[in-house]
């Protein structure tokens, strides 16, 4: 009867372990797995709760209305070429900029790891809709302050996405990619001060004070609907 007992706190034990491990803090990377074991039963992947919600419409034909400030949840870009989504830095969410087919559009959001711990205080999740087909690269890019002009610099890690087939479409954890640049090389530059900087290779979070402009370059081959969605940890 003892052994029937002590077995019983032993598997109760290793239970209360395995919770406790399920609610450490996660970074983006690991949150993925956890977070699509659990949102199965949803039939998209994507976590469960609040979030926000952004959609980036492709367009055969130039938009001409004023999109200039809060424009919803919606930014339109040219079904075919590129064309960027300015980011600046707020305190919320909000499209700032909601037409992308003059070569440019904006969104604002917050700094996603103001502290610089690496740990990002939300992720990023999207899916392709629309009509099978379509295609999108979408790379983080930023602006390198020179003396007398701006160097771009963009990130080594491009984000590739297809919509392949009609039906359902997966969410997938995103965040590293929309989230930071990746430099490979280390290179030197004077800023419009007249100052040397280095910048080392490695990863680099939106926002960091090394780059200005931020932006997220949007290359679309036809892709008429990507979805985006925007979850505080």
């Amino acid at each position: 009867m003892k052994r029937v007992k002590l077995f019983a706190i032993l598997i109760l034990s290793i239970l209360l372990g395995m919770s406790c491990s399920e609610n450490e803090v996660m970074s983006p990377t690991d949150l993925k797995s956890s977070s699509e074991a659990s949102a199965k039963t949803t039939g998209n992947w994507a976590p469960n709760g609040a979030h926000y919600n952004l959609n980036i419409i492709g367009v055969s034909k130039g938009k001409t209305a004023d999109m200039i400030g809060n424009n919803g949840h919606r930014i339109f870009m040219p079904l075919w070429g590129n064309s960027k989504i300015m980011l600046t830095e707020g305190d919320d969410f909000m499209v700032t900029d909601g037409n992308g087919t003059d070569g440019k559009a904006g969104f604002q959001l917050p700094n996603p790891d103001p502290d610089g711990d690496g740990t990002t205080s939300y992720t990023i999740w999207m899916r392709a809709l629309g009509t099978p087909g379509g295609k999108a690269v979408i790379t983080t890019c930023a602006d390198a302050d020179l003396t007398d002009e701006f160097y771009e610099v963009c990130s080594s890690e491009v984000l590739s996405v297809e919509r392949t087939k009609k039906g359902a479409s997966k969410f997938i954890n995103v965040s590293k990619t929309l989230l930071t640049i990746l430099v490979d090389d280390t290179f030197t530059f004077t800023d419009g001060d007249g100052n040397l900087v280095e910048v080392k290779a490695g990863r680099y979070t939106i926002f960091d004070p090394i780059f200005e402009d931020y932006f997220w370059s949007y290359e679309n081959s036809g892709l008429k609907l990507l979805q985006l969605r925007f979850y505080p940890n």
